[in-house]
């Protein structure tokens, strides 16, 4: 299964991590795209702490690569400009997309179709074709324009997921509220996932050999 991951600038980019170690394990090819901003996010919330972030975006995204991705799926890096990228079309037939964490700007530019980069016209292949689209904004508190660019976005098909993790699996560490968001969407987009245990069962089913822990 073919999945496009666009990474913008809001607060968030473990979820962005951790989606992408999941949907490479479950055997995914992840057309992966990470705006400048959400390359700066990166750099300051995921790369250790006490080292100077990388100058540049491109090794940024590439150290992103190297900690998460892994199992049997494959990555590739898509530039934000380019508009000759498989997704950029309908005719590319690819099932889903999933855009975490999604910020507000591009909330906006997807809701009201003004896509000026990858990221925005993956979204808009997704809407236009009847296809599978998650955002995942991470934004609080949220104005009456975020929350009328939702409505419109899921009128539109779109499965608008804010980054709201549940308790009820009872969580131990933040990666457990990461995970649970995470298996949110994978859930929406059709692939497998053991990331948490599904209510009323005691715990989650053991991963398949090769599968994203």
């Amino acid at each position: 299964m073919r999945v496009f991951l666009g990474v913008t600038g809001a607060s968030g980019a473990l979820y962005a991590g951790h989606a992408l170690r999941a949907l490479t394990g479950a055997g995914c090819d992840v057309g992966l795209c990470v705006s400048g901003a959400g390359a700066h996010v990166i750099s300051h919330e995921i790369l250790e702490a006490g080292t100077r972030p990388p100058d540049d975006p491109a090794l940024v995204v590439e150290t992103f690569v190297r900690r998460f991705a892994g199992g049997p799926g494959s990555v590739t890096v898509l530039g934000l400009n380019d508009l000759t990228a498989p997704f950029a079309s309908g005719s590319s037939l690819a099932p889903a997309a999933l855009i975490a964490p999604c910020s507000g700007s591009t909330m906006a530019a997807i809701a009201h179709g003004t896509a000026r980069n990858l990221i925005h016209r993956c979204a808009d292949v997704m809407l236009k074709e009847r296809r599978r689209l998650v955002l995942m904004p991470r934004e609080t508190p949220l104005s009456l324009i975020h929350l009328e660019n939702m409505a419109a976005l899921t009128r539109a098909g779109a499965v608008v997921m804010p980054a709201m993790p549940g308790f009820y699996t009872l969580p131990r560490r933040v990666e457990d509220l990461v995970d649970f968001m995470v298996a949110k969407a994978l859930d929406h987009l059709g692939v497998p996932n053991h990331l948490i245990a599904r209510w009323g069962e005691a715990a989650a089913a053991p991963p398949a050999p090769g599968a994203a822990l």
